[in-house]
């Protein structure tokens, strides 16, 4: 690997791409070209280089970050002739160009009329609230950030495209509010990510509209709150320099926002935060990989995947080069995978920390603009135009502007065929069956995986079942953090014996799994799927030995999906003779329980719940409120169907019970 300013090159790419020649191995800080080319300028793997002459500032910020922009990092005289070109502002995402193709698509698309409508509507009524606050919630300022950048976009959204001043100056007025707070609060640094991408993007939409002095106090704001304290070596809060998780990408995303906000005018500054984003960015997009399964689940895949999207089009509209970040490996994938994932209801399988509400996905437009995607976001559409543009809900609602902007090429595309089984790779493997069409399809997503992924939960094995419109298997979802840890519990602390697996939502004893001898799944262990397939019938299986490690030597679970329902199998050997195992299924529906047979009932449908094998073995419907303990959050309406089986003087035990549709 090669090192300039900062960015490591692959040795592959360490030749002139003008002479095609390789660079000769040279002590740090004189690196040269091959032959025929210039010798480039002394690099400093620290920070930007020192020393040079004074320069007119745009003209030193292109040479500085000429090789952080060349993949090649060619210093060839022809290029450095030409370095490459700056956008002027509006250059973040929006352009002037993206402006006056979203007024000619409004005109054309009543449901884009609406949701532009509703945008300009929600920053009107922002025009009569006073500004945000400092105030932390525990450890985070982080509801401030998001308050503001809904604010901040709304109204410099609103600006764009009625032409009214009165939007352009309440935004100034959120914008000095937020610059002259005493810090974005780096210690979370997610907050001060996101306050770096509001103030940036205000600052870019609004740049002619603002005055002088107020430009030069936002670029203060953004280098002393957001950049300076982002590229801090050292400093205890840059962990998510290295994270391979949502916060490597909302953090890089954020501060790459606020660099190419002021890069013309700040350019040390701004020249240093690409640097150190271009070299650590993949680590974000690392979990992607092969084909698009994010493993911190669909919520955090809102969260991190609309981040990254922003980082890659601000690159694009601003340098006209994305760094290849789209072309990472599982990421375009990933939105396909979310649509995959999808119920017909429109909710998602939730696993790990996320809940199963419908939500508006803002990110989906820019992924259906690629060639052949345009359908991805057909679920959204219909959302979109049942709920009514001013009933939207989601945690991605401050993004709206960006549908908008994004909304392109949507119009009158179908939505994708679905298949009747499928199957997701990665550290978190997934499978889907289904059966029939429309909203009261058969829809069952199932997952494997490691509770040692960033926000998993010990649900190896779980499943939800959607089935007459109706999710009979729920997911509970994640619990507010802030409550469990202003109650002193070591929430993100992921070791076997951690606090965090006595949260009864983040526990197998919460989900639509097993339990063996009242005991928790293995953190070490990672379940996988081995077969999927819709032949003769819908079916997968997963083996879920390696979680269950020392408690069994043999622990499959099979779905096969029926003509009425599904049908759950699963069978373990090596037990303890007499172990106890516990069948559940988490539910929201009203259940009654007689012997092996249990009967849910919800929105007029109801399910029957059949324990075929062992014979003698009785369910029963238990409440999941109260919870366990204390610091647990209540689970209203909430009841488990369970049974508790024992195991074979052999130590062997076979499990079948079916979940049939009552006609």
């Amino acid at each position: 690997m090669r090192r300039a300013l900062g960015v490591e090159f692959p040795a592959a790419l360490a030749g002139c791409r003008t002479c095609d020649t390789r660079r000769q191995a040279r002590p740090r800080g004189q690196e040269t070209t091959g032959r025929d080319c210039t010798t480039i300028q002394p690099v400093d793997a620290e920070g930007p280089v020192k020393n040079l002459p004074a320069l007119p500032a745009a003209i030193a910020f292109r040479s500085l970050l000429l090789p952080v922009l060349l993949s090649a990092n060619c210093a060839s005289t022809s290029i450095v002739r030409t370095p490459p070109t700056l956008s002027a502002h509006p250059r973040l995402v929006a352009t002037d160009q993206d402006w006056a193709r979203l007024a000619r698509e409004r005109g054309a698309d009543p449901l884009l009329d609406s949701l532009t409508g509703r945008i300009v509507e929600e920053a009107r009524r922002t025009l009569h609230q006073t500004p945000v606050v400092y105030e932390k919630r525990g450890r985070r300022l982080l509801a401030v950030s998001r308050r503001a950048e809904q604010r901040i976009l709304s109204l410099a959204f609103a600006r764009r495209v009625t032409g009214e001043s009165a939007f352009a100056r309440r935004a100034e007025e959120e914008l000095l509010t937020v610059a002259r707070f005493p810090d974005w609060n780096p210690s979370h640094f997610l907050d001060v990510a996101e306050m770096t991408a509001a103030v940036a993007l205000g600052y870019d939409w609004l740049y002619s509209e603002l005055p002088p002095e107020t430009r030069t106090e936002l670029r203060r704001a953004i280098v002393e709150k957001g950049l300076l304290p982002g590229t801090e070596a050292g400093a205890r809060w840059n962990r998510w320099w290295s994270a391979e998780n949502n916060w490597n990408q909302v953090c890089f995303a954020g501060i790459t926002l606020g660099a190419l906000a002021i890069v013309d005018e700040e350019p040390a500054t701004a020249e240093r935060a690409l640097s150190l984003a271009r070299t650590n960015i993949q680590s974000g997009l690392r979990p992607y990989a092969p084909d698009g399964v994010f493993p911190e689940g669909p919520g955090y895949w809102s969260y991190g995947t609309t981040y990254q999207v922003l980082m890659i089009e601000a690159l694009r509209t601003a340098l006209g080069d994305d760094w290849g970040l789209s072309a990472s490996e599982g990421f375009l994938e990933s939105a396909s995978v979310l649509v995959q994932i999808t119920g017909p209801s429109g909710r998602p399988f939730n696993y790990a920390d996320g809940g199963d509400h419908r939500s508006f996905e803002p990110a989906l437009f820019w992924f259906a603009r690629r060639p052949g995607m345009g359908g991805l976001v057909a679920g959204q559409r219909r959302l979109l135009s049942e709920a009514g543009a001013g009933n939207l809900s989601g945690d991605s609602l401050r993004f709206l502007p960006l549908a908008a902007l994004w909304w392109g090429g949507t119009r009158d595309q179908a939505a994708p065929t679905l298949p009747a089984a499928w199957a997701g790779r990665g550290t978190t493997p997934l499978v889907v069956l289904r059966r029939g069409g429309g909203p009261t399809a058969l829809f069952l997503a199932a997952k494997g995986g490691s509770a040692s992924s960033n926000h998993a939960h010990m649900d190896a094995g779980s499943f939800v079942l959607e089935l007459a419109g109706v999710r009979w298997a729920v997911d509970l979802g994640a619990q507010d953090y802030e409550s469990l840890e202003s109650q002193g519990v070591d929430l993100w602390n992921r070791a076997q014996g951690s606090q965090r697996w006595q949260v009864f939502r983040l526990s197998n004893r919460s989900h639509n799994t097993l339990v063996i001898d009242d005991q928790l799944q293995r953190v070490d262990g990672a379940a996988r799927v081995v077969e999927v397939s819709d032949a003769p019938a819908p079916h997968a299986v997963l083996d879920l030995l390696p979680v269950y490690l020392g408690q069994a030597q043999r622990v499959r679970r099979r779905f096969d999906v029926s003509d009425r329902g599904v049908l759950v199998t699963d069978e373990l050997s090596g037990l303890r003779p007499g172990a106890d195992v516990r069948w559940a299924m988490v539910t929201r529906a009203a259940g009654s329980a007689g012997g092996s047979r249990a009967l849910l009932r919800q929105d007029g449908h109801s399910l029957s719940v059949t324990l075929q094998t062992p014979s003698a073995g009785r369910l029963e419907v238990i409440a999941a409120d109260p919870p366990p303990a204390s610091h647990d959050a209540p689970n209203p309406g909430v009841s488990l169907v369970v049974s508790h089986l024992r195991a074979s003087a052999d130590g062997e035990l076979r499990i079948v019970v079916a979940l049939d549709l009552e006609q």
